[in-house]
């Protein structure tokens, strides 16, 4: 397992909150993710999922992940 920490914008509420952790939470390889506004800290299997493949699950959302660390 491999962590990140992807930096959001677009989200300002408890909805965007919920909405991204419910997107994150749903893709095959996440194992746990910490949502709050502005970010999301995500526990993942490198060999299911790449950081890109998840930046674009949150862009179909409406948010945008405009770093990693």
């Amino acid at each position: 397992m491999q962590k990140i920490t992807m930096e959001i914008t677009g989200m300002s509420c408890g909805h965007c909150v919920a909405a991204v952790a419910k997107t994150l939470d749903a893709l095959d390889g996440v194992a746990e993710s910490r949502v709050e506004i502005g970010s999301a800290a995500v526990e993942y299997d490198p060999d299911r999922i790449t950081p890109p493949q998840m930046a674009q699950a949150i862009a179909d959302e409406g948010y945008v992940v405009v770093g990693t660390r």
